[in-house]
């Protein structure tokens, strides 16, 4: 990582999950100043507390105001884009306000880095913007669009922009097992959904090895895609009960809620055609095709749709005892047991 050394990282929505975890491992890399940017004072003033930094500078400012995200990204180097709505409920009630953070503060986001000249900007996606059957993936989805789109047109400019594309990490903020894990400390029935649901499963510490991976190699309009294992809610919630010494009867089933999949998809076989496998990764290359009409409409190609679409049932499934070994250890982090 000597690439960062004495480099300025602006991290959007970094009082988030992802955030909070990436200042853990950012202020032992050779990051010259970490920006923490969000509007939520009380969660900076509690960050600001328990790190005691001096690396770090927290900036108030909401990604919907462009003059905000333009000053604070005056000399940063690198970004981190990972402010959003993510609550799925959230965003089928109130839309447009999920139009606003995740489609306009994204576009003033990257705008304000090309016009500060920022080397490069990651635009962290989700699972659930393939195939969006809710509100919340289909503002990921247009997220993702408007950043290719300006990578496009930032060819000759000195920033770049690719995207990371990952499923449900676990005890981030909306993820399933603090609920459990609560429903379970009360002594109250886990209440699961669908018990055949799959969910790709990644640590936190693999949300961010992904985006270093990104900042250092992801290339103009990639989006990079990690390699991870899955399992079933039922796995998951037997898991939990496993490691808490409860018996499985508690479990309830309450069906499917509105907007959630039964399967969730990180790659379509569209996507495959233009992706690049790794060890631990796959990047999907941009279509860098000129604004041509007749390039998209007139002309096909001959390349063949034979792979499968890359999904939470078709990739490596945990069994019960390999997702306790998963979970365990952070769930002793999360809470004494």
């Amino acid at each position: 990582m000597n690439f960062i050394k004495n480099k300025i990282v602006t991290i959007f929505g970094g009082t988030g999950s992802f955030g909070k975890a990436f200042l853990n491992r950012a202020i032992k890399l050779p990051f010259k100043e970490i920006r923490v940017f969000s509007r939520d004072e009380k969660k900076q003033d509690d960050l600001r507390l328990l790190l005691k930094n001096p690396k770090i500078k927290f900036v108030i400012g909401d990604v919907r105001d462009s003059e905000s995200v333009l000053e604070v990204t005056k000399n940063t180097d690198y970004a981190f884009h990972a402010a959003a709505l993510k609550q799925v409920p959230s965003c089928e009630f109130y839309p447009l306000e999920a139009v606003k953070t995740n489609i306009l503060g994204t576009s003033n986001i990257i705008s304000c880095c090309i016009e500060n000249k920022v080397k490069k900007v990651v635009c962290l996606s989700t699972d659930k913007a393939v195939y969006p059957v809710n509100a919340m993936g289909m503002t990921k989805a247009l997220m993702e669009k408007i950043a290719i789109s300006k990578s496009r047109n930032t060819s000759n400019t000195e920033t770049k922009i690719c995207i990371t594309r990952y499923g449900n990490v676990l005890f981030s903020r909306g993820s399933v097992l603090p609920r459990f894990i609560n429903q379970i400390i009360h002594k109250e029935q886990i209440t699961i959904t669908n018990p055949f649901m799959t969910r790709f499963l990644m640590t936190l510490d693999e949300a961010i090895d992904l985006v270093l991976f990104a900042i250092e190699s992801g290339e103009n309009g990639q989006i990079i895609i990690p390699k991870t294992s899955a399992t079933t809610i039922d796995i998951l919630s037997k898991a939990l009960l496993s490691i808490y010494n409860q018996s499985p009867s508690k479990i309830k089933i309450i069906g499917t809620r509105h907007g959630e999949k039964l399967h969730e998809t990180l790659m379509t076989s569209e996507e495959q055609i233009l992706s690049t496998s790794f060890k631990k990764y796959f990047s999907i290359n941009t279509d860098n095709r000129e604004l041509n009409y007749d390039l998209y409409f007139n002309k096909g190609e001959k390349k063949l749709i034979n792979q499968e679409d890359y999904t939470s049932l078709n990739t490596v499934q945990l069994n019960l005892q390999q997702t306790i070994k998963l979970i365990k250890p952070l769930i002793n982090g999360f809470e004494n047991i």
